[in-house]
């Protein structure tokens, strides 16, 4: 595909618009969550508003993928834009937490298609030795938009109501649409291939099993109770068909053939481990600074900021040295510093000053930030052009999974731990102190004007407990994050690869 300059930048703005508005979705709804669970309840639901988007965003990245190595990325980019903005539009018209959580869905099915068809379309269109530059580019817009959306979610939140952080989305979506139809063309050879259908419908059931058996579990049901383990159950056979069905597709829904390769093996492994403690971050720093803080949404917002700017620079400094030393070393440097933010995060106690909170966010921004920009293009690196949006859709996917699974266990484990801490901090104040609680939303804490209502000592022991749950989910991350150390170690020594037939092209 042939594109004038003129038109090829207004491409490039219309993917990085779409990033823009799938990346800021997450952190935009992160920072107006207090707000959302203090208008709508559910405290006990709220990881769910996450979970929900994404697990069907990567129910569909797959699937995406395939589609668009064989028909062509513009029609699914732009039916992704679609879908989006519907699911966007009717969040912000959610009366319930469950209504929020089923259109979130709906917004993850359009979702599943922008991040890794964008990447895959820039690779299309750019020749080789403008690729390091351009991912380190649509990193640093990931983490410039997750900086936007926590600013932009808690000045609309604070100003004007949580719905339009959601309504948001049209314009910026809408924008994207116009310059993709418009300027975006492709020539196609078709491939006559098979849709895996078989293997995604089995996939999709095996993993939503698993997440509804880990949220449920220990809540509403007993781990040893029947629903839990009929959920359990379902998922491991489920699992096993998906990946004998996988063994036997023409057309895989993922490749496992591309897994013989160790660059590429060990970046979806870590694009999964990334996944499951990132989104972590994103979801309790703003619950924190609201139920330990008492701050409001804009505070929310502001201290979520640093570590989004850590992660520009990192994201920035890894494409621009992807092309001078191999993808080990520079994700050595991720590991360190990611690893070390993540331990200072987890002492984190009501009585840590927000100067040093915002330290450790950015050390532990700067770490992750690498990932966004050197995991995708490991994944690509020495694909040929057919199996490169089956490729990056697989790690997109992983990172996706690791994300979705993050965000439940260790959602799962601070309810655990909050409940529990809750019961040790009020048990030393009498009976009388227990009765007064339990006349007591928690969510009041996250509305100034109902939390000042609350006996001073009972607002102690709600924010020390909220503060050791969370403090307890950063140190859990540890786990996931040294075992990527020694991934990363298992990289091997492989640099960017330009093919024959692109260093022909580029000359």
């Amino acid at each position: 595909m042939v594109h004038k300059e003129s038109n090829l930048k207004l491409v490039v703005a219309g993917l990085l618009l779409g990033i823009l508005m799938a990346a800021m979705d997450n952190t935009i709804v992160a920072t107006a969550m207090g707000t959302i669970v203090a208008d709508l309840g559910g405290f006990d639901k709220f990881v769910w508003v996450t979970g929900a988007y994404m697990v069907a965003v990567m129910a569909g990245m797959p699937i995406y993928g395939k589609l668009s190595d064989m028909y062509g990325r513009k029609r699914f980019f732009i039916f992704g834009l679609v879908v989006f903005l519907l699911g966007s539009m009717l969040c912000g018209l959610a009366q319930s937490m469950e209504q929020l959580i089923a259109f979130r869905a709906i917004q993850g099915i359009g979702g599943g298609a922008l991040m890794p068809i964008a990447f895959t379309i820039v690779f299309d269109i750019f020749p080789p030795e403008k690729r390091g530059k351009m991912t380190g580019l649509l990193g640093a817009v990931f983490g410039t938009s997750s900086v936007l959306g926590p600013l932009l979610g808690a000045f609309i939140t604070d100003a004007i109501s949580w719905h339009w952080v959601f309504y948001i989305n049209v314009p910026i979506g809408a924008a994207s649409f116009y310059l993709i139809y418009r300027y975006y063309s492709e020539t196609l050879e078709h491939r006559e291939q098979k849709i895996d259908w078989w293997g995604a419908i089995t996939l999709v059931v095996a993993v939503v099993s698993l997440m509804f058996a880990l949220e449920l579990g220990g809540k509403a049901y007993a781990w040893d109770s029947t629903p839990i383990v009929a959920l359990f159950t379902i998922f491991t056979v489920f699992f096993i068909v998906f990946f004998a069905v996988e063994q036997k597709a023409t057309e895989p829904i993922i490749s496992f053939w591309m897994f013989k390769r160790r660059l590429f093996a060990t970046s979806q492994i870590l694009g999964f481990l990334y996944g499951s403690t990132f989104i972590i971050l994103a979801v309790f720093i703003p619950i924190f600074v609201q139920a330990v803080y008492g701050g409001s949404a804009t505070s929310a917002g502001m201290i979520l900021t640093p570590m989004m700017l850590g992660s520009v620079a990192g994201s920035m400094v890894g494409g621009i040295f992807q092309t001078k030393t191999t993808f080990r070393n520079l994700m050595i440097v991720s590991v360190i510093a990611y690893f070390t933010g993540m331990y200072l995060l987890s002492g984190i106690t009501p009585d840590t000053t927000r100067l040093m909170l915002t330290l450790f966010m950015i050390l532990v921004g700067f770490g992750m930030g690498f990932s966004f920009s050197l995991l995708p293009t490991a994944t690509i690196n020495g694909m040929e052009f057919r199996h490169r949006g089956s490729a990056n859709s697989t790690n997109a996917f992983l990172r996706s999974l690791g994300m979705t699974i993050g965000v439940t266990i260790f959602g799962a484990l601070q309810n655990r731990v909050f409940y529990e801490k809750l019961s040790e901090n009020l048990q030393g104040q009498g009976e009388a102190a227990e009765g007064t609680f339990s006349s007591i939303d928690p969510q009041k804490v996250f509305q100034p004007e109902e939390r000042s209502k609350i006996p001073a000592d009972i607002l102690e022991g709600i924010t020390a407990s909220v503060s050791d749950s969370i403090a307890a989910v950063f140190t859990y991350a540890l786990i996931p994050i040294a075992i990527s150390a020694v991934v990363i170690l298992l990289m091997g020594n492989e640099r960017v690869k330009i093919s024959a037939k692109e260093k022909i092209k580029s000359e």
